[in-house]
């Protein structure tokens, strides 16, 4: 198999062995897709160069290309008003003939409960800009009323549809990383199979001196951590993550423990 080929399947793979955040609409009553893939082999060509998110469109893309009992009308729609741009729908189409308005979102989240007062509110973005709550909000206030808009309406009317026939619901997978103190915390809303991993302070990361480390791409984040790669000892890891606390990011790094397990972590800077 050709290289960017392997890298592909394995960011599919990746991408399928995530989960949704949770399940029906237990939160904000926004419904989760759903679809069981039916095979882990992709065969199409994606440009590497692409930003994270829009690389999980294609493969949401092709997934739902696979399935007999769904039909794309059509996908990254720009609703414009006077030559602004108001928004965008990820997905329109049709499942078992019924068509659904879907927005695809792919997270990785830590879990905070310095932060908020619920378990939803507990989740922040890795450099603590973005949280679940704020990506919710945006989804209930912003992005799924954009499908009623009069502006919507035109487009809808070019396909022959109604805002008012469409469902809307959401693909919204993530991974949930919780504190290295604390790595059996149980989520009551929240899927639980979301935990992927934990997270620690710089000042805390020499207790794995004896490990090596890797740290992927952004673009590999998706990807199950495998041992084929080239692994670095801690004192070569430790001076790469200086440059990203230097710009105040925190990478997400593998970890291979002495006994060859392999986990996942955030190395937070602040």
């Amino acid at each position: 198999m050709h290289q960017k080929n392997k890298d592909i399947q394995k960011k599919y793979e990746g991408f399928l062995q995530t989960n949704c955040l949770w399940e029906s609409d237990s939160v904000y009553n926004l419904n989760q897709f759903e679809i069981q893939p039916t095979s882990a082999k992709i065969d199409i060509k994606i440009d590497d160069k692409l930003r994270l998110g829009k690389y999980i469109e294609r493969l949401v893309s092709y997934q739902i290309t696979q399935e007999k009992s769904i039909a794309i009308l059509s996908e990254n729609i720009q609703i414009q008003k006077e030559k602004v741009t108001l928004g965008e729908l990820d997905c329109i189409l049709l499942k078992e003939k019924k068509p659904i308005h879907l927005e695809i979102i792919y997270k990785f989240y830590l879990y905070d409960p310095a932060i908020g007062d619920n378990e939803i509110a507990h989740l922040i973005g890795p450099n603590r800009k973005d949280s679940l709550i704020d990506k919710l909000k945006k989804l209930k206030e912003n992005q799924l009323p954009l499908l009623f808009t009069k502006e919507c309406a035109d487009y809808l009317k070019s396909i022959n549809l109604k805002a008012t026939d469409i469902k809307q619901e959401v693909y919204f997978k993530g991974q949930i990383f919780v504190p290295f103190s604390d790595k059996k915390i149980q989520l009551s809303v929240l899927n639980q199979a979301c935990v992927s991993g934990f997270y620690i302070h710089r000042n805390e990361v020499a207790i794995f001196k004896e490990c090596k480390f890797y740290i992927p791409r952004k673009n590999d984040w998706i990807v199950i951590p495998h041992k084929n790669i080239n692994w670095l000892k801690f004192e070569e890891f430790y001076l790469i993550a200086e440059d990203y606390f230097q710009k105040k990011t925190a990478p997400l790094c593998w970890l291979k423990n002495k006994n060859g397990t392999l986990e996942k972590f955030f190395l937070i800077w602040w």
